[in-house]
């Protein structure tokens, strides 16, 4: 007992996934508490990102939690804690927002403010661009969007989305490239730019 005290005194950014494992053996709760703490803001970012609602991806990041614990392998040695985590996180906001489009609750837009100063018109000049790449990234096909949002927004290595999307490392390399070059012709389609 006091070796785990000892690993469980550490922040839990330092705690890498084997040593959550092995507190696991002793402490299945503990060591849980460990996963929650270590992934939870990346999670809910990861969420927010897709879901666009922060209280919705509050509820996902939850259920993804819950999902774990009753996962039984979630704690073997061979288990990739980390991918599994964000493939259930992009799968449960996927399906939110289409289901959200099927029943066409999606809330659009911000008002945006009629004198700016230069500060302000670069932060809404960003915000356009960044609305209209997700607007082409509605545009692509799930298989598309997913691995672009998880490589270039999660930051997730060619490894480890293979993982998450439980695909061969060199078909996380062709569709990230395939995905690459469907957003750039969407990005080139003039009515996604508003013309």
């Amino acid at each position: 007992m006091p070796k785990l005290s000892l690993v469980t005194a550490q922040a839990p950014s330092v705690l890498d996934d084997e040593a959550i494992k092995a507190i696991a053996r002793d402490n299945r709760r503990a060591a849980m508490d460990f996963v929650v703490l270590k992934y939870r803001e990346r999670l809910l970012h990861h969420a927010v990102y897709i879901v666009k609602d922060y209280q919705e991806a509050v509820d996902v990041t939850q259920e993804v939690f819950i999902k774990a614990m009753r996962e039984r392998r979630f704690f073997q040695d061979d288990f990739k804690m980390k991918a599994w985590l964000f493939r259930v996180t992009s799968n449960l906001c996927f399906n939110l927002v289409r289901d959200r489009k099927r029943r066409g609750a999606i809330l659009e837009g911000m008002q945006k403010p009629t004198h700016l100063d230069a500060s302000q018109t670069e932060t809404v000049f960003r915000s356009e661009r960044q609305d209209q790449i997700m607007q082409a990234m509605d545009r692509l096909s799930d298989d598309h969007r997913k691995i672009l949002m998880l490589r270039y927004y999660s930051d997730l290595s060619y490894a480890e989305i293979a993982d998450a999307l439980d695909v061969a490392l060199g078909t996380v390399m062709s569709r990230l490239s395939r995905a690459k070059g469907k957003l750039m012709e969407v990005l080139d389609d003039p009515g996604v730019m508003g013309l």
